[in-house]
């Protein structure tokens, strides 16, 4: 009878400075995450939610998501990049557990397809596909790590930024985008006061960012952890739909979303009264301005656009003569809102989804492989990315509480540099496994994350 391995919170391991020649790796900190994984209780939500086809032999489903944990959290970003890390014996020794050849973890990730989904229309030529119970398993392991975050860190408000990216991939399967690139397009719903993606959703690079949103945004909701007293919307023009406007006025979430610019919209702003404009901001070269205008959508249905909390603020910027004399009006924007108060800090709080899910988008795409899919099979790249989140909102939670404050802004290739692909080497004596290391100031900060994570566990 196959014995059942059990999970536990503490990796088995101390702390030594002590150098001698023993097993050598140079991604000592690599554990540290994957131990805060364990003691959180994700391990084991991802056993009990992520049902795959069983495998008598190798690596458990907790334990390959670990593996892709490491690999990424190291700077490997290809299913390839496993041989390198097969060959690191001192983190095995480390982890309790070795690391997917290349196609095992292809294998894994296909597990994740299930081509017979029912589609959900996304406009006369494109549909977003359901997701396998695979992807919804970690969809919940999300919610888990997010009810264990709020646990730590209690929060009221939910400030949702959702925005679409475009996720590069010239396999045949992918599709052409509205800009003309070969990819997938997901949208994602980041909570920017604990900076955690509460809900992706991997979609077809066809697939009109436009589409579906109301949808997304109801799931998204439902991810939330209960407690939260106040929720608030901030997105571009691709969320300007009266049926999603309706829903948050309906259900008293505050929002800001960038308006189209129709023609009739621009010429309402355009005839407003020169002494109307207020100063936004100043470069150089250019000078923005903004006012509060008085419009309503002229497309036949003002019923349904009817509100008397929504708001318009335009937005203009100038540009400036070489003698910053006067200037030409050379672009404009709006804003649509239903939030009361000082319309430039309406404005400025909008602009701040910039720093926010745009930071989002570069550190999946570029620091964490989100960008490096790795299949023709949708499912499969669907559960690669939705990985890359959970790993994402995983490092958030780990700067948050068990880093010094100067790291909670990191990135994580500052992070591999700092701390992550630290030099260690692995010792059994006296019965203990420990990991050595030769600088101490490294040391009293492996210290420090392992006592934090150690009161983490106890609370």
């Amino acid at each position: 009878m196959k014995r059942e391995k059990k999970i536990e919170g503490r990796l088995a391991f101390e702390l030594d400075s002590v150098v001698d020649d023993s097993l050598l790796t140079a991604r000592a900190g690599v554990p540290l995450p994957l131990e805060m994984f364990r003691s959180l209780g994700l391990a084991q939500a991802v056993e009990r939610e992520v049902k795959l086809k069983e495998r008598d032999r190798g690596l458990k489903v907790w334990e390959m998501v670990e593996g892709f944990f490491a690999l990424w959290i190291s700077g490997g970003d290809r299913c390839e990049d496993f041989k390198l890390l097969r060959e690191d014996a001192a983190l095995a020794e480390l982890l309790g557990h070795g690391f997917p050849a290349p196609n095992t973890a292809r294998d894994f990730l296909d597990g994740f397809d299930d081509p017979d989904l029912p589609l959900w229309r996304a406009g006369e030529k494109a549909s977003v596909r359901e997701e396998s119970s695979g992807l919804l398993g970690l969809a919940e392991v999300n919610r888990s790590l997010l009810m264990r975050l709020t646990e730590f860190h209690p929060a009221k408000t939910a400030t949702l930024d959702i925005d679409a990216t475009i996720v590069e991939s010239h396999k045949r399967s992918s599709l052409r985008s509205y800009d003309g690139r070969r990819g997938y397009q997901p949208v994602l719903g980041l909570w920017s006061e604990l900076d955690v993606v509460v809900l992706d959703e991997f979609r077809d690079g066809n697939v009109p960012a436009g589409c579906g949103n109301k949808r997304f945004v109801e799931r998204a909701l439902s991810y939330l952890p209960a407690g939260i007293e106040e929720i608030y919307l901030r997105a571009d023009s691709a969320l300007y739909e009266g049926e999603l406007l309706r829903y948050c006025e309906d259900r008293g979430i505050g929002y800001a979303v960038s308006a189209d610019l129709s023609a009739h919209l621009e010429a309402v702003i355009k005839g407003m009264p020169e002494e109307s404009w207020q100063l936004y901001d100043e470069e150089a070269d250019a000078v923005r301005e903004w006012t509060e205008v008085c419009y309503t959508p002229s497309d036949g249905e003002w019923d349904k656009w009817r509100s008397n909390a929504r708001r318009y603020l335009a937005i203009r910027v100038v540009k400036r003569q070489r003698d910053f004399v006067g200037g030409e009006v050379v672009r404009h924007f709006a804003v649509v809102t239903n939030r009361e108060g000082d319309g430039l800090e309406i404005l400025r709080w909008h602009r701040g989804k910039a720093g926010t899910v745009e930071h989002l988008h570069h550190v999946l795409k570029n620091e964490l492989s989100g960008s490096c899919l790795p299949s023709e099979k949708f499912g499969a790249n669907a559960a690669w990315f939705r990985l890359t989140v959970l790993l994402y909102n995983l490092l958030s939670f780990f700067k948050r509480s068990a880093l010094p404050g100067e790291f909670l802004r990191s990135r994580p290739k500052r992070l591999r540099f700092l701390l992550f692909n630290a030099v260690g080497k692995v010792v059994r004596h006296a019965r203990q496994m420990l990991l050595r290391l030769s600088d101490e100031v490294q040391l009293a900060l492996f210290e420090l994350i392992r006592g934090r994570l150690r009161r983490m566990r106890c609370a």
